[in-house]
């Protein structure tokens, strides 16, 4: 396993900063770890800078872009990956992770927008992730992203995926949730997707709920609890590639902090589960 997994252990929460004070106050123990967008603290200061400052000097945090439009055509904004590179080293944070899409298009559009599934996209967005781990001096990982639209497609989203992690030689943030809402949205199986991840690259995961607009068509809100073949799938991940660390997301509707932890616990029982039989199958 890539040596961020001995730094990261465990359970992990998207830090907000609707509950920022009170996970200040009272850290709740079932969280292990915090994942943060950058774009929406490297230039925080006042109040909540410092509060920030404090929860990084106590906890592990990774950093979770929003913006860096890897997919894109524009120019790649090396101005906010140095940037990005400062924030990590001053908050002592190891890992940088991004989407697999595009946010922009002669300006931001707003949105995380499929890349075409194109053999001329995967040398595109390679590149560009080979050059921002050269700018950060280090792997990131890229997550595997949800969509509603396949333009130009020319091969399957699991082979762009890995075809693409492939040639950029980076690693992989596994989203369990969005191989769930593809796998209803695009009529595949998600349990053949996730065994063909490369485990060897999995630094850590995310896991959330969504909307259910129709039997056949979910849509990736995070402002929801994850449902139960969600959790299964989760745990088919672990029975395959090993416990990871796994963090919850929850962007809006967001609930009394008792109900974050209950599903962050969820989680934990579990890796657990799958600790305890991967054990027993080695002893």
């Amino acid at each position: 396993m890539d040596t961020i997994q001995q730094r990261l252990n465990g359970a992990g929460l998207g830090l907000r900063r609707s509950f920022l004070g009170q996970v200040i106050e009272t850290p709740p123990s079932a969280v292990d770890f915090y994942e943060v967008a950058p774009e929406n603290w490297i230039t925080m200061g006042g109040k909540l800078g410092k509060q920030f400052r404090a929860m990084t000097e106590r906890f592990p945090f990774v950093c979770h872009g929003l913006s860096l439009s890897l997919g894109s055509t524009d120019p790649l904004d090396e101005t906010f990956v140095r940037a990005v590179k400062d924030f990590m080293h001053e908050h002592q944070m190891k890992l940088y992770s991004e989407h697999l899409s595009y946010c922009s298009q002669d300006g931001h559009l707003y949105d995380l927008l499929p890349i075409p599934f194109t053999s001329e996209a995967v040398s595109h967005v390679a590149a560009r992730i080979k050059r921002v781990q050269d700018i950060l001096e280090q792997k990131i990982a890229i997550e595997n992203v949800s969509y509603y639209a396949a333009p130009g497609q020319e091969m399957t989203e699991l082979d762009f995926f890995n075809a693409v992690v492939q040639e950029a030689d980076c690693d992989v943030l596994l989203d369990v949730n969005n191989i769930y809402v593809n796998s209803v949205n695009h009529g595949y199986d998600p349990e053949a997707f996730l065994k063909a991840i490369p485990a060897q690259r999995i630094v850590y995961a995310h896991i959330a709920g969504h909307y259910v607009e129709a039997d056949d068509f979910l849509v990736d809100t995070h402002g929801a609890e994850i449902i139960d073949p969600v959790w299964k799938l989760l745990g088919k991940a672990y029975e395959w590639h090993g416990v990871f660390p796994t963090l919850l997301e929850r962007d809006f509707n967001i609930p009394e902090m008792a109900e974050l932890v209950r599903e962050v616990n969820t989680i934990k029982s579990i890796q657990n589960a799958w600790q305890q039989h991967h054990a027993q199958q080695s002893a």
